[in-house]
């Protein structure tokens, strides 16, 4: 199946006195916030990507996103349209880093501290050394 590179979600803006403004998302059942109009709108855009990576990457099914114009929004709130550009979204999927943890002899832990040596970049590399990824 091939994965779709553009999604489009309405989401509501809500904008209340002294609050930040709350971003929710009513087909996808999420919501984030911003400090101004962009900062939501850039906190929209990532939600959206993370949400409908996480939904590929476990096979749910995607919601159909409500027309715009089906919204119903009150007198405080916006109606907006969001767009996430996922082939980006997805290599960032694949880059992140996620942590392990390991096990090392006390002397050999102590010998690497004192030398300043970088865990993560040591095991990097001798993890692609291993596995021939040069």
């Amino acid at each position: 199946m091939k994965k779709i590179e553009r999604y489009f979600y309405p989401a509501i803006f809500t904008y209340e006195p002294g609050q930040e403004i709350a971003v929710d998302f009513p087909d996808l059942k999420c919501a984030t916030s911003g400090t101004n109009d962009n900062d939501a709108l850039l906190s929209a855009r990532e939600l959206l990507g993370r949400v409908l990576c996480g939904l590929e990457e476990s096979g749910e099914e995607i919601p159909i996103p409500t027309p715009l114009a089906n919204i119903e929004t009150q007198p405080n709130e916006r109606a907006v349209l969001i767009d996430v550009y996922m082939p980006s979204v997805r290599q960032a999927y694949v880059n992140r880093s996620i942590n392990r943890t390991v096990t090392l002899p006390a002397w050999l832990n102590a010998a690497a501290l004192e030398r300043n040596i970088n865990f993560s970049q040591v095991l990097q590399d001798a993890l692609k050394a291993q596995l021939h990824l040069g």
